[in-house]
């Protein structure tokens, strides 16, 4: 039979917002797993008590910013539309259901004038440390990568810069080690360089909209302008730290600050997972004595086509020397200034070798290889990779990190920014992971607080559920 629906749209009648939000909703549970009253002494140095006009519960800001990160809207000027018509956000932001909602450039100011940057990492921190109280972190190993953000601009608009080339943080511990190596090989150490003398340069293409983000191209990718989110996870999913750099800069340059910032606070790691981006020299020898395992891929020898590979030429730790193919030594020659030792064949044996051609192509007919003063501990690293702690602690990877970036771009909308800067995009990509945290935290709380029926429960229900008569048998109603 044909039904139409009463027009009921002008009825008034009286509800209560409680009534309204669904029990199970994802804003009660997050409501449940934290105090909010907590933001309050985070945000106080940044009001006066004694003047000025009344300001707008910073509690509700931080909230407004939560429900767009959580929800994954695209900006701040639609949260505030889905705000002013959504009933679950309303109860979570405690007003009305005809309270106004504050306006979106009210929220915009307070987080780009009146508080700083830090307050976003301050919000992440109080999340992590709410995940860890409740026993839901494993940093026992952790996982970093690094994934990019496109920038909010134009990749046409663009200039040719020369930017100064970064210092590494290990490079006064490298050249003392390099010193220390040549004066045991019987050579002079280094002369350091003059103070007076300008530091190196290198040409880089900088936006003229956002000059603080960085070109990035990878594979088959769009060349564009883009920040890059390095984060470091737990086993259990949760973001346990980040760094937001220019989409230029290489993973493992970032690596350093993540590293320090989530050792700091977990100084228990046992593992740290990644890629072979990471797989160098410097951060092997930096886990390996801090007595920590690094987890990391193979990575093929970069070798042209036709060529011997690099794992071709036996290296003899006992004379010091290197065994090519054709069972010729490769005496040592020298140190050079970025820590590698330079072994050299002999050209006249390798002249009439029958080899040469996927030896070398250079005219004296001799074949240089290095080896780095650190390779030991990528030694090191490549035992761990076969050994089922390692095999099994890489595999976990496209379950913790990459599950993690998966989720932030499809769910909480990190594939592009709409700031500029990059200390606005950190304190935007450190809401975001507060949010997932926050999130994740929640529903792991509901379940332990609504736990399934046991055994026990279930026998008891089956012997009181009384049985209905049909027509095609009996049936037990629970």
């Amino acid at each position: 039979m044909l039904e139409r629906v009463d027009d009921e749209r002008n009825d008034i009648r009286f509800v209560c917002l409680e009534e309204l939000v669904p029990h199970d909703h994802l804003l009660r549970k997050i409501e449940k797993a934290v105090d909010f009253n907590e933001i309050y002494p985070m945000v106080e140095p940044y009001y006066c008590h004694d003047n000025g006009r009344p300001a707008v519960d910073p509690v509700l800001l931080v909230k407004m910013v939560l429900i767009q990160h959580l929800f994954g809207i695209r900006s701040l000027r639609q949260t505030v539309k889905d705000i002013d018509m959504h009933i679950a956000y309303r109860w979570f932001l405690k007003l009305g259901i005809d309270t106004p909602v504050p306006h979106f450039a009210t929220v915009s100011y307070a987080f780009a004038t009146r508080f700083p940057g830090e307050l976003s990492e301050h919000i992440f921190a109080w999340v992590l440390d709410a995940a860890v109280g409740r026993g839901m972190v494993k940093p026992e190993t952790v996982f970093i990568d690094g994934t990019h953000i496109k920038a909010s601009a134009n990749k046409r608009k663009k200039r040719k810069e020369l930017a100064d080339v970064t210092a590494r943080v290990y490079e006064q511990q490298l050249r003392d080690e390099i010193n220390a190596d040549r004066i045991d090989h019987g050579k002079k150490p280094l002369k350091d360089k003059d103070d007076d003398q300008d530091p190196p340069t290198r040409e880089v293409t900088v936006s003229t909209i956002d000059p603080e983000s960085g070109v990035f191209s990878k594979g088959e990718h769009e060349t564009q302008f883009a920040y890059e989110a390095h984060t470091a996870c737990d086993n259990n999913g949760f973001v346990l730290g980040y760094e937001v750099t220019p989409g230029n800069v290489h993973d493992s340059v970032a690596f350093d600050a993540v590293y320090d910032q989530v050792t700091a606070q977990f100084p228990r790691i046992d593992t740290v997972v990644m890629d072979s981006a990471y797989r160098t020299p410097w951060i092997c020898k930096r886990i390996f004595e801090d007595g920590k395992q690094a987890s990391l891929p193979y990575k093929n020898p970069m070798t042209k086509s036709g060529f011997f590979k690099r794992y071709d030429y036996i290296y003899d730790d006992i004379f010091d020397c290197i065994i090519c193919p054709n069972n010729q030594i490769l005496s040592y020659s020298t140190t050079n200034r970025d820590g590698y030792r330079e072994y050299k064949s002999d050209p006249k044996v390798c002249a009439s070798c029958p080899q040469l051609h996927r030896c070398t192509h250079s005219k004296n007919h001799q074949k240089v290889v290095t080896r780095h003063i650190w390779d030991v501990w990528i030694g090191l690293a490549e035992a761990f990779r076969k050994t089922p702690e390692g095999r099994a602690s890489y595999a976990r990877r496209k379950e913790t990190i990459e599950r993690v970036f998966a989720d932030a771009k499809e769910k909480h909308a990190m594939r592009y920014t709409h700031h500029r800067g990059r200390t606005r995009v950190k304190a935007w990509v450190g809401f975001k992971f507060a949010a997932m945290n926050l999130k994740k935290m929640a529903l792991w709380a509901a379940k332990v607080s609504c736990p399934s029926l046991d055994l026990l429960s279930v026998w008891f229900l089956l012997r009181k559920a009384p049985f209905r008569e049909s027509g095609k048998g009996a049936s037990l109603t629970v």
